[in-house]
């Protein structure tokens, strides 16, 4: 059901809703949200206002301001910059573009060299985010705790002290 219809649904259900009964309200509300499929309390509410609120348009999204060419670049630069985070790249951008052109590692138009470098580092995370998965370590980490120190460093309990030998200031052995 589309939302025109289920508007046109709802200016013929309305006015039959507020005038019924108790018992009528129910059934009627069990109906409309049968093929609605609205929550329960968001149709009381829709049911119960005396004005339908107008069917507004709905907004697509605007077009993308960066392109791929853009992407591709910001890419190459986040590569060169060491993977760096989006803050730290931001700034930098104006000093890593003309460098990576004057060494022919990029190869840009102007329009889309001064969008790089006008860019936030929020759009540059949005940009970034599919390729920063490539880059996450994943899983445990391998490093385990060595046992040949374990064994080579001595540790002595309360009771192992031993006070008779030459060296031992207080409870202090020097070896």
């Amino acid at each position: 059901m589309t939302f025109q219809t289920k508007r046109e649904l709802l200016a013929k259900t309305a006015p039959r809703y507020r005038e019924a009964s108790r018992k009528k309200k129910t059934v009627i509300l069990n109906e409309f949200i049968a093929s609605t499929s609205y929550k329960r309390k968001y149709a009381i509410r829709l049911l119960c206002m005396r004005e339908i609120p107008s069917a507004k348009t709905i907004k697509r999204p605007r077009a993308r301001y960066y392109g791929k060419e853009v992407e591709e670049a910001l890419l190459v630069a986040w590569a060169v910059a060491n993977y760096i985070a989006s803050k730290r790249l931001a700034p930098f951008l104006e000093e890593l573009m003309p460098a990576l052109q004057r060494h022919g590692h990029l190869k840009l138009a102007e329009e889309v060299c001064s969008q790089l470098i006008s860019i936030s580092p929020a759009t540059i995370d949005r940009i970034l985010r599919p390729w920063r998965r490539c880059y996450q370590p994943r899983g445990k980490s391998l490093t385990r705790t060595g046992n040949l120190l374990k064994h080579q460093i001595p540790v002595r309990i309360f009771a192992d002290w031993e006070d008779t030998k030459p060296g031992c200031i207080g409870r202090c052995v020097f070896i």
